[in-house]
C-alpha cells in the first residue's frame, strides 16, 4: 500500500514540476494576456507610457516571458527574457533595476564578503543534458555589474529522471526525489 502512495507522491511531483506558463503565443490585447496568463508577477512602467508585464517562472522554469503593453492595451512587443539573445544584453556597468527590467525576477542571491560580489542568478535553459540544470549568474559590486557567468548543477549520485534509485555518497542506499533531496528510509 505504502509503495502505491510513493508512486502517486512521486507522478504528482513530476507533473507539478512541468507546471510554468506555455509558450508564447501571439497575444494582441493586455485582457487576452492576462485570461490566458492570470495576474503578471511584476509591471514594470516605461518611459513611453507603455508597461511591461513580467511573467517570471524562477526559481525551476527556464523562461520569463514579458510582454510591452501600449497606453490602450495592445500588445506592441513579447519576448522570453531568458532567451539567448537577451541574456547577451547584459553588460558591465548596469545596475542591478536595468538587469531586473532586463531580465525578470531572479532565482537567488549569493553574497562573497572576500570578493564584495553579490551574485544573482537565473535557471536557464541548458546546452547539455535534460538532467542537469544551468544558471545564469549576474556579478555585481556596489549594485553595478561587473561581469557575468553561467555555471552547471549536476543531479547527485544515483538521481535520474528527478527521482533517484541508488547509490549516496558513501552513506548508503537511497531513493529521493528532486536535486539531492533524498529519502533515507535505512542506513544500510
Amino acid at each position: 500500500m505504502w509503495s502505491r502512495i510513493w508512486v502517486c507522491v512521486v507522478l504528482a511531483l513530476a507533473i507539478a514540476g512541468c507546471a510554468g506558463y506555455p509558450e508564447a503565443r501571439g497575444f494582441t490585447h493586455e485582457k487576452e494576456v492576462i485570461a490566458t496568463l492570470g495576474q503578471p508577477t511584476r509591471v514594470w512602467h516605461n518611459d513611453d507610457g507603455s508597461r511591461t508585464l513580467e511573467y517570471a517562472t524562477q526559481p525551476n522554469g527556464s523562461r520569463g516571458w514579458m510582454y510591452t503593453v501600449a497606453a490602450d492595451g495592445r500588445v506592441t512587443h513579447q519576448h522570453d527574457a531568458l532567451s539567448d539573445a537577451n541574456l547577451a544584453r547584459v553588460e558591465k556597468g548596469m545596475s542591478v533595476e536595468q538587469v531586473q527590467r532586463l531580465l525578470g525576477q531572479h532565482r537567488s542571491i549569493q553574497r562573497f564578503a572576500l570578493s564584495g560580489e553579490e551574485v544573482w542568478d537565473w535557471t536557464i535553459a541548458g546546452d547539455y543534458s535534460r538532467y542537469e540544470v544551468t544558471r545564469f549568474n549576474v556579478h555585481f559590486i556596489n549594485g553595478k555589474v561587473v561581469r557575468t557567468s553561467r555555471s552547471v548543477e549536476y543531479p547527485r549520485d544515483g538521481v535520474m529522471f528527478n527521482f533517484g534509485i541508488g547509490h549516496g555518497h558513501g552513506s548508503g542506499a537511497f531513493w529521493g526525489l528532486g536535486w539531492g533531496w533524498p529519502w533515507r528510509p535505512h542506513a544500510w
